[in-house]
C-alpha cells in the first residue's frame, strides 16, 4: 500500500507543478466565467437603435406598429424606389419596411430592405406587429371585434408540476431548471473524463515508451502501478475541478458587482422585450417575479443531494474510464495506434450526451432509466436525472453496479496492464488482447 501510495503522490506532484495544468487552472475559470457573463455583457453593449421607414401600401399600419427604444417606425408617404434610393446614399433611415396590397392574404409577402442588418429579435418584433394588426383586421371583418376586446378571452394557463415521492408526498418540482442544472454538471463530468482519461493513457504510453516502466516495475505490481497512475491523476482532477470552482465565482462574483447597474439595466431591457412578444404577461413578468421564481425552483433542488452523488459519479465515472484508458495505453506502442480501441471506449460516452436532450424532456422514461444504470452511461444520465427527483432504490441500484462495474474493470485492465506494459514492437488487435484477459498466470 505505500507503494501505492508514493505512486500516488508522485503522478500528482508531477501533474500539479507542470505548466501547462498552472495555465488551465487560471485560463478555465476566465472561460468558465465569460460563458456566463459575455451573453450580458453583449446584451448590455450591442444597442440596435433602428429607424424604420414604413411603406405602407394597404394604409391599414399607418400609426398602428408600436415603436420601441430599438425600433422606431416612421411613416413619411413616399414611394418604395424613392426610400430605397435614399437608404442607399445614407439617409436618416436605417431600414425601409414595405407592407404590400395583398398582405392580408398573403403575409409572407412583406419585404425589409437595409444596408446594415437589424437584429433578429428586431425583425421578429416588426413581425409580430404587422401580424397583431392583420390580426385584428380579419376579427373586425369577420366578428366586428377589436383584437382588445378578445384578447382577455385567452387566458395566461400556467401548469405548476408536482411530484408525488416515495414517502406518497408531494413535492412542487423545479422542471426545466432542474434538468438544466444536471444537464451542466453532467457536462463537467464528461469533459473530465476525457480530459483526464486520456492523460492516464498518454502517462503510460510514455513510460513503456521510454522504458522507464522497466526500471518501475521492478520495485512495484503492475497493478499497483496503473491503480497509483489513476488515482494519482484522478487527484489532480479533482484539485483543478475545485480550483476552477472558486475562481469562476470569485471572477463572477467581482464582475457583477462592479458592473451591477449596467447588468441590472440589461436584464430590465431583455425583460421588457420578453414582454413585447408576450403583451399577456406584461403584469407578471417584471424582473423581481422573474427573481422570486427561479429562487423558488432553486429552492426546490436538493443541492446537498445533487453536489454528493455529483461528486460520486465524477470519481466512479473517471475511475471506470482510466482503468480501460491506462489498458488502452499498456496495449499500444504509440498515441497513433490508440484509435481502434478508443472508438469502442469512448462510444458510450458520447452516446450518453446524445441522448441527454431526450432525457431532460422525459427523465423518468424507458430510455433514462435504463441508460442511468448502465455504467457505462450511468455518470452522466444519472446526473441529468438526479436533480429533477429519483427514486432511492434506481439511485442505489446505479451506484451499486457502477461500483461493481469499476471492480471489474480493474481487474481486466489489470490484466492486460500487465501483460501490454513490458510487449513493445508488437501490433495488438482485440483477438490478442482477449488472450491476455483470460489468459491464467
Amino acid at each position: 500500500m505505500n507503494k501505492v501510495s508514493l505512486i500516488i503522490q508522485r503522478e500528482y506532484l508531477t501533474r500539479v507543478k507542470k505548466k501547462s495544468f498552472i495555465v488551465m487552472s487560471i485560463v478555465g475559470p476566465i472561460l468558465i466565467a465569460a460563458l456566463m457573463i459575455v451573453p450580458a455583457w453583449l446584451a448590455m453593449s450591442d444597442e440596435d437603435s433602428q429607424q424604420i421607414e414604413v411603406i405602407d401600401e394597404t394604409g391599414l399600419f399607418i400609426n398602428q406598429l408600436e415603436s420601441t427604444k430599438e425600433v422606431n417606425f416612421n411613416y413619411p408617404m413616399r414611394s418604395l424606389e424613392e426610400a430605397t434610393q435614399e437608404l442607399d446614399k445614407g439617409g436618416e433611415y436605417s431600414a425601409v419596411l414595405h407592407i404590400p396590397k395583398v398582405v392580408v392574404s398573403l403575409p409572407k409577402t412583406v419585404q425589409i430592405f437595409y444596408k446594415s442588418k437589424p437584429k433578429g429579435s428586431s425583425i421578429r418584433y416588426m413581425e409580430d406587429q404587422i401580424a397583431k394588426v392583420i390580426e385584428g383586421k380579419k376579427l373586425e371583418d369577420l366578428y366586428n371585434l377589436s383584437l382588445d376586446q378578445i384578447s382577455g378571452l385567452r387566458p395566461d394557463v400556467r401548469i405548476v408540476e408536482n411530484k408525488i415521492n416515495e414517502d406518497g408526498q408531494t413535492e412542487k418540482s423545479a422542471g426545466g431548471l432542474a434538468a438544466g442544472v444536471g444537464f451542466a454538471l453532467a457536462f463537467f463530468i464528461y469533459f473530465f473524463i476525457f480530459l483526464f482519461g486520456v492523460q492516464v493513457m498518454r502517462g503510460v504510453i510514455e513510460e513503456k515508451t521510454n522504458r522507464i516502466v522497466e526500471v518501475i516495475i521492478s520495485s512495484v505490481k503492475p497493478f499497483q502501478l496503473m491503480m497509483g497512475k489513476i488515482i494519482g491523476i484522478a487527484l489532480v482532477a479533482v484539485t483543478q475541478f475545485l480550483i476552477w470552482v472558486v475562481l469562476s465565482g470569485v471572477i463572477v462574483v467581482g464582475v457583477q458587482s462592479f458592473f451591477k447597474e449596467d447588468l441590472t439595466k440589461a436584464k430590465t431591457e431583455q425583460i421588457q422585450q420578453m414582454e413585447q412578444f408576450n403583451p399577456s404577461q406584461t403584469d407578471t413578468a417584471n424582473e423581481s417575479s422573474f427573481v422570486q421564481k427561479l429562487n423558488s425552483k432553486l429552492q426546490r433542488i436538493n443541492f446537498p443531494l445533487v453536489l454528493g452523488c455529483f461528486l460520486f459519479y465524477f470519481i466512479g465515472g473517471y475511475l471506470l474510464y482510466g482503468s480501460l484508458f491506462a489498458a488502452i495505453g499498456s496495449a499500444v506502442d504509440s498515441e497513433t495506434d490508440t484509435q481502434q480501441f478508443m472508438l469502442p471506449v469512448t462510444i458510450p460516452l458520447i452516446l450518453s450526451i446524445v441522448f441527454a436532450q431526450t432525457v431532460m424532456e422525459n427523465p423518468d422514461g424507458a430510455l433514462g432509466f435504463w441508460t442511468s444504470l448502465i455504467p457505462f452511461t450511468s455518470p452522466i444520465i444519472m446526473m441529468i436525472r438526479i436533480p429533477v427527483g429519483v427514486p432511492p432504490w434506481e439511485l442505489a441500484l446505479s451506484m451499486g453496479i457502477l461500483i461493481l462495474t469499476f471492480i471489474g474493470t480493474t481487474l481486466m485492465a489489470a490484466k492486460i496492464y500487465r501483460t501490454g506494459i513490458l510487449m513493445y514492437g508488437k501490433k495488438v488487435n482485440f483477438k490478442e488482447i482477449g488472450k491476455w484477459i483470460f489468459h491464467k498466470s
